[in-house]
């Protein structure tokens, strides 16, 4: 018997305990659906076969019963090849010994059409009355000239005398098998009709099967002469239903039988629908055969039945998969009690080895006197020492000193207390590599259980926890990349020093840090670089403060410095002083030497505020007005900062908004060669739709843009207007125009900006010949090698490079002659003064021989006064725009201007 106690049921069917067991179920099981679908797709098959045997019969009996009638027609026709004229009472008695009734199931009657002309109407309505059928007519009446009344159709039932007269011709249906079997002299199938002797029964569909008759007896050979000689024609009409129930109820009983005419499914050409044709949706099996006979085409449709799938079911399936199943669990059950038979072995084994051994615990059984008689493998693992080598050793002679006396008297109580576990004592442990280790463990005597016969003590290492807990503690209040403190632990600094600054009165600072050019160093020389630039930045910061100061790092280039006591504002001077001075020098990394300054913020405690998240906000804005005023210094936090930002935040949010609301336009200001006078291009202008302002210039919203990260988006809305406009202008006739769009630094330099150039290239079609970007000459402080290959990307696209507000900045001759620019553009600022200050026209004469010694074109603009133009002239420039040609006009008013330039004579 199987003690429950030792080895529960659920534990025993537990995969790892009895995987073989489950695999051989499993295999047993799988052998089981196996057979089972097999016999299930024997029966299918054989049903299948049955059921296909039994749709091809039912299409031969049609088409023999077809062919049956068709003979019948054809004795017909020979009575009247034999004897010429045919009289009503020998057609009555040549039907009557057909026997239809009997032998030909299905047929409603066989009768004779007679071609009569116009003129013989009236002696032929007369002859037919005189053979007693009185009131013989010929209906429907119409224009002739060939009439073909039923004359003779037997057997002489009361329905069969109402179709006597009709002219079956005169209905599309009869006068196409009609006229294909007199051409064809063959008999020939009407389609779906309802019997004129039959119009109260709609439901009845029926068909006619015609034969032509010959004058003569014999059939013409040419067509012509068919239609000449033709006498009339035998036919057979016939009702669907009584044709094809005998024949489906004997073959195919249990069938949903469909008969379509034309070879068609629909509704309306259903010409026969077995009693099962509720049935549309059950069905195992279907098939659909055409039957072709006497020039129609039929489609027959056979479905079976629930009653045909009952009648075929086999009941072997079931037996099959029932007796697997059976087999399956029995085999199943034989495996558990052979596999709980080797558990049970393995348990009584084992049980010791459960108990004591753990890789996280070092287990050691003591007796009464505490000698150590089994220490856990684990023990090396944990400890050094072997197992061996630690039941040698004196448990004393491993523990702390001062530890000792609790862990002895923790071994009394357990002595004291079988079988209750002792609480928990800390003691340090003396390890194998001479250290000491942190555990805490607890005692429970076992010294009557059978194969334990001690004093367990288990004892659990807390070295790595007390690590761990380290390592949790400086992820949580430290950067990892820089070793200083973080956001978390900054914060907790700042409020302390903060309360005590409140109490005592005396002063304190805040500093925050940014690094001018820190992203544009990470995006060129990658994160590798930007890293080891963040660690050489902290260690520098950290060698300008005293120790009771606080540094740390909040988040990417960002750095906050604490001045915990200071005498005032002029000695937190002092220290930025430091640190700019510090921090502003070049350093080389992968190979590349860049220079690094950096901004500073500078917030007073408590003089600013007293509250820690407003001394961050006004530290941060300290330092952006401290970018603003040309980076590389520092500010102190005034309150008009405060009043700036919010405004300045308003302001973004309306910026924002109108990018999303499509409130922004272009305006053009057309460029003049000044060699021809003509417009030659159009330089476009970002204008932004402010409901309030009206029309706003670039000039007052694009730094924000800039600063906000906006300029990258209002960029590329603006560059793809732009190169719509092109294509408009190009339909409106002026195809050599080009369009010039002004590009910031910061879009430029954005990562995607040659990627979307391209892509608004291809998505608008625009030639790329017709654009010209225009780049800020401060773009010539960027990295070289990144700025040279993204010119020459541009360059190779086939667009025109010019450079904007040359002479404004700082320029190398050698970044001229290396880049491929194909323009630049004088600083209005130069034109302005011209001719008036001498120094002007003396720069713009020397940017213009500069420009043509390089062979590049130069633009000047700004000009707004003829003497201007006379001097720009005179010095050689080729191009020009200004306020003295056109303002900025929008896309009407451009069309406009083009046209009067246009019409105006050339200046030769």
């Amino acid at each position: 018997m199987m003690n429950r106690k030792d080895l529960p049921l659920l534990q025993l069917l537990k995969p790892r305990n009895a995987w073989l067991a489950w695999l051989l179920l499993v295999v047993a099981v799988a052998v089981t659906i196996a057979s089972w679908q097999f016999s299930i797709r024997l029966v299918e098959d054989r049903t299948e076969a049955r059921f296909r045997t039994q749709s091809l019969q039912l299409k031969t009996a049609i088409e023999e019963r077809l062919l049956n009638y068709e003979q019948v027609l054809a004795g017909s026709a020979g009575l009247f090849a034999v004897t010429g004229d045919v009289s009503r009472d020998e057609w009555r008695e040549y039907v009557r010994n057909v026997d239809i009734d009997r032998y030909y199931p299905g047929i409603q009657g066989i009768g004779f059409v007679q071609r009569i002309e116009v003129r013989d109407m009236a002696d032929h309505i007369a002859s037919v009355r005189a053979e007693g059928v009185y009131k013989y007519l010929v209906k429907p009446l119409g224009v002739g000239p060939y009439y073909y009344p039923m004359v003779y159709l037997e057997p002489g039932t009361e329905s069969n005398r109402r179709a006597l007269g009709y002219d079956a011709f005169s209905d599309p249906v009869h006068r196409k098998a009609m006229e294909q079997s007199r051409d064809n002299a063959i008999p020939t199938l009407t389609g779906k009709v309802v019997l004129v002797q039959e119009e109260m029964e709609e439901g009845q569909a029926s068909f006619l099967m015609y034969y032509p008759v010959y004058q003569g007896g014999d059939v013409p050979d040419i067509r012509a002469e068919r239609r000449m000689m033709l006498a009339g024609f035998v036919f057979s009409a016939f009702r669907m239903n009584n044709l094809l129930d005998g024949i489906v109820g004997l073959i195919s009983p249990f069938l949903d039988v469909r008969i379509y005419d034309n070879g068609d499914a629909v509704r309306e050409n259903l010409m026969y629908g077995s009693n099962l044709g509720s049935l549309d949706d059950q069905f195992s099996f279907d098939m659909s055969q055409v039957v072709s006979h006497g020039g129609r085409d039929w489609l027959l449709q056979t479905r079976s039945t629930p009653a045909f799938d009952y009648l075929a079911s086999d009941p072997r399936p079931s037996i099959v998969l029932g007796t697997g199943i059976v087999i399956s669990l029995l085999l199943f059950i034989v495996a558990l009690v052979l596999i709980r038979s080797r558990l049970m072995a393995q348990i009584s084994e084992g049980r010791y080895r459960a108990i004591t051994e753990g890789a996280a615990n070092v287990t050691l059984v003591m007796d009464e006197a505490g000698t150590p008689l089994y220490a856990s493998p684990s023990s090396f693992d944990i400890l050094g020492f072997k197992p061996g080598e630690l039941q040698a050793l004196a448990l004393e002679k491993l523990v702390h000193e001062d530890d000792w006396s609790q862990l002895k008297e923790g071994f009394d109580e357990a002595v004291k207390a079988p079988g209750k576990q002792m609480p928990v004592i800390r003691a340090r442990i003396y390890d194998a590599n001479h250290n000491w280790r942190d555990m805490e463990g607890t005692y429970t005597a076992m010294l009557t259980v059978p194969g334990v016969d001690g004093v367990v003590l288990s004892l659990r290492d807390l070295t790595q926890l007390k690590a761990a807990q380290s390592e949790l503690h400086r992820l949580a209040f430290y950067d990892p990349l820089t070793g200083m403190a973080n956001r978390q632990l900054f914060k907790d600094r700042l409020n302390n020093v903060v309360h005590r600054s409140r109490r005592s009165g005396e002063p304190a600072a805040l500093m925050f840090l940014d690094l001018d050019g820190f992203k544009r160093i990470n995006d060129t020389l990658g994160h590798d670089a930007g890293d080891e630039l963040l660690c050489q930045v902290a260690a520098w910061l950290e060698g300008c403060v005293r120790e009771e100061d606080s540094v740390a790092r909040l988040g990417g280039d960002e750095f906050v410095v604490l001045l915990s006591q200071i005498s005032g504002a002029d000695a937190a001077g002092k220290v930025a002083e430091t640190i700019l001075r510090r921090l502003c020098q070049r350093i080389r990394l992968n190979d590349h030497e860049v220079g690094i300054t950096v901004s500073i913020g500078i917030t007073m405690i408590p003089h600013d505020s007293e509250d820690p998240g407003t001394l961050m906000k006004y530290a941060d804005l300290a330092m952006y007005r401290a970018k603003e005023m040309g980076r590389n210094t520092y500010q102190f936090f005034t309150p008009s900062m405060n009043i700036k930002a919010a405004r300045r935040l308003l302001q973004q949010e309306e910026l924002a908004a109108a990018l999303e609301g499509e409130r922004f336009v272009l305006h053009y200001q057309p460029k003049i060669d000044l060699a021809s006078e003509r417009v030659i291009g159009v330089e476009a202008f970002l204008r932004w739709h402010h409901p309030e302002k009206g029309l706003v210039s670039a000039q007052q919203f694009i730094n924000l843009a800039e600063e906000t990260g906006l300029i990258v988006s209002l960029g590329e809305m603006a560059l793809r207007q732009a190169c719509i406009q092109v294509q408009a202008l190009e339909r409106a006739g002026f195809e050599d125009l080009k369009m010039a769009v002004n590009l910031s630094v910061r879009q430029v330099t954005d990562t995607c900006f040659l990627d979307m150039v391209r892509q608004v290239i291809t998505e608008t079609g625009v030639s790329p010949e017709k654009l010209e970007l225009e780049m800020p000459v401060e773009l010539l402080n960027e990295d070289p090698r990144m700025l040279r290959e993204l010119l020459v990307s541009l360059n190779d696209l086939g667009v025109c490079l010019i450079l904007d507000d040359f002479g404004a900045g700082s320029c190398s001759l050698v970044a001229l002659q290396q880049l491929p620019l194909d323009v630049i553009k004088i600083d209005h600022r130069f034109i302005r003064d011209i001719p008036y200050n001498v120094s002007a026209t003396d720069v713009a004469s020397a940017v213009i021989a500069l420009a043509q010694k390089l062979h590049l074109t130069v633009v000047a603009e700004g000009v707004e006064t003829p003497q201007q133009l006379s001097f720009l002239k005179s010095a050689g420039c080729t191009q020009c725009q200004g306020n003295l040609f056109s303002y900025p006009l929008d896309e009407d008013a451009l069309i406009g201007f083009l046209i009067r330039q246009y019409e105006r004579p050339v200046i030769s």
